[in-house]
């Protein structure tokens, strides 16, 4: 595998009896961490001021939410939102793997996604003949999370993007250039592309991604 491509796993892999995290580094105002916890650890339920969402990347673990803590289980590719000033914590009984993205600002959330509640990400956006379909899924200035869905023959030609970004592969494969070489991406695996760097995507069949952009 190219070190262009990865899974957030190989980032921040679980080590026994540990929590790790890892900063993303996609900017300052938007924070991307990546999470590592090992089976049987957890996290203290905390409160941030502004909203944080967190979606899985490896194993199983549960998030703790509010005053009277809901459990909310969340697996690989599934997205969680959890409101300004509500308490959440995490625990796992297996090694679990997870991004967290902490906002500096308020968020706009799609209808389709609730706070407070886990949902798959590829469920949330459809193939349509012939296109790609986009699907805003929340942002706010200084971030945009959105999900695309290819129907097989589709791509995006050649362009850059105001900002750091991730690319994570949610079904089927893809062929991503960047900087004038050629990857191929497959369900699980990210690619890192960084501000204004030219790159494409080709899907190979039918291929729904997400993407992570930063904007500073």
């Amino acid at each position: 595998m190219s070190e262009n491509v990865f899974t957030v796993k190989e980032k921040r892999p679980p080590r026994s009896a540990m929590t790790v995290s890892r900063n993303a580094k996609l900017g300052s105002r938007c924070g991307v961490s990546w999470f590592s916890l090992g089976a049987g650890t957890d996290i203290s339920r905390e409160s941030y001021d502004s909203t944080a969402v967190y979606i899985g990347a490896y194993g199983t673990g549960t998030f703790l939410v509010g005053e009277k803590p809901e459990n909310v289980t969340l697996k690989p590719d599934e997205m969680l939102i959890i409101p300004p000033k509500t308490l959440c914590g995490t625990m796992c009984s297996e090694d679990f793997v997870y991004t967290e993205i902490i906002t500096e600002r308020e968020v706009i959330m799609n209808d389709k996604v609730k706070a407070g509640e886990a949902i798959a990400l590829k469920d949330l956006i459809s193939y349509e003949e012939g296109s790609i379909a986009n699907l805003d899924v929340v942002h706010n200035n200084t971030m945009k999370f959105v999900l695309m869905a290819f129907d097989e023959g589709t791509g995006l030609t050649p362009h850059r993007a105001p900002g750091n970004a991730i690319v994570t592969a949610l079904e089927g494969k893809a062929v991503i250039g960047y900087e004038g070489k050629d990857y191929e991406v497959e369900t699980g695996q990210s690619f890192r592309f960084e501000k204004n760097g030219l790159h494409s995507v080709t899907a190979k069949g039918r291929f729904k991604m997400s993407l992570l952009l930063v904007l500073e």
